[in-house]
């Protein structure tokens, strides 16, 4: 959409040169193979520790998209996968650093948040544990778009490569895309503050960031078992997002009506899936949770999505290749 980013702090040059190239070296022109189908990945927190397993296969397998889309965890996914680095796929979801680094409710009452996103996004690329390869993000032909919400206007954001100049442009864009009200604080970008994604159109189906990109066929990587539904808030649910939401009706509304609306998405996907234009992924079951920090089942979770993938791979490559072995 065209946002000038606000780096999380004045990067220097060295800064941001030592942060998207100590992932891998400089290598040829990645080149994509699927150009008439999307790879969607749905947010979830943690969950996504599952379909960062999905999206290593996929990559293994060399099936490469040329358009990438998500929402909140699963903006990092499309980020992650487009760089096609292997090790970041996995790790950004394996919790293994400090902690207070990734966050707990020390952290959410000294006003970090509960997941502690300064150092999650651009914390852990600046100090090099998890570094972040921008030039081969860049370099990846393939399109991308994420969604956040828009706070103060309620409009859903959708932000693309042209909003990504450098990896702190990247990293705050995915930040913003994944700021869960309460849980993490936001960082504005122009003076603009957004929130998950998750919130705004599709409620956390990122399907629509496809279809206005023109396509008709998705795989569609799902963080929740078939048969899903999210339930309406209860009474003291309700009465915890009206004061929440006291001074912010977009916001008391989206949560409000979230459930109702992400179910008729599920709905719509289904029908997409009868006409056969949708291959959805979903776990079976997801052993996380979104909150989930313990590596070792984070670990299995990665795993099982893996599993999945492997087990599907060839029903995969039918649907995104149309038949024909575009590899």
């Amino acid at each position: 959409m065209g946002e000038k980013s606000m780096a999380p702090e004045a990067a220097t040059k060295t800064e941001t040169q030592a942060a998207s190239q100590a992932a891998t070296p400089q290598a040829a022109t990645p080149q994509n193979n699927v150009f008439d189908c999307a790879l969607v990945f749905e947010g979830g927190g943690f969950r996504g520790a599952y379909t960062a397993g999905i999206a290593n296969a996929l990559l293994e397998h060399e099936v490469y998209f040329d358009f990438v889309c998500g929402i909140s965890a699963g903006a990092s996914h499309t980020v992650n996968y487009v760089s096609r680095d292997h090790t970041r796929v996995k790790e950004a979801f394996m919790a293994r650093a400090d902690p207070a680094q990734i966050g707990n409710f020390v952290t959410f009452l000294r006003g970090r948040g509960y997941f502690n996103a300064d150092y999650l996004y651009a914390g852990c690329v600046r100090d090099g544990r998890l570094p972040f390869d921008f030039d081969a993000f860049r370099a990846n032909p393939a399109r991308i778009a994420i969604q956040a919400f828009e706070r103060d206007t309620g409009l859903s954001v959708t932000f693309t490569k042209d909003d990504m100049n450098d990896v702190w442009d990247l990293l705050t864009r995915v930040r913003a895309s994944s700021t869960l009200p309460v849980m993490m604080p936001p960082e504005p970008i122009d003076e603009t503050v957004y929130l998950d994604g998750g919130l705004g159109r599709g409620a956390g189906i990122p399907v629509t960031l496809a279809e206005d990109a023109g396509f008709e066929r998705f795989l569609f990587v799902g963080t929740r078992p078939r048969g899903y539904r999210k339930t309406t808030p209860t009474k003291h649910e309700r009465d915890v997002i009206m004061r929440l939401g006291a001074s912010n009706p977009y916001l008391r509304n989206a949560l409000l009506t979230r459930a109702e609306r992400y179910n008729a998405e599920l709905d719509r996907l289904a029908g997409m899936e009868r006409e056969g234009r949708l291959l959805w992924l979903a776990p079976d079951p997801m052993p996380v949770s979104s909150t989930t920090t313990d590596t070792l089942e984070l670990e299995q979770a990665y795993k099982m999505g893996h599993a999945l993938a492997e087990r599907e791979i060839d029903r995969i490559c039918d649907f995104a290749f149309g038949g024909t072995d575009g590899r």
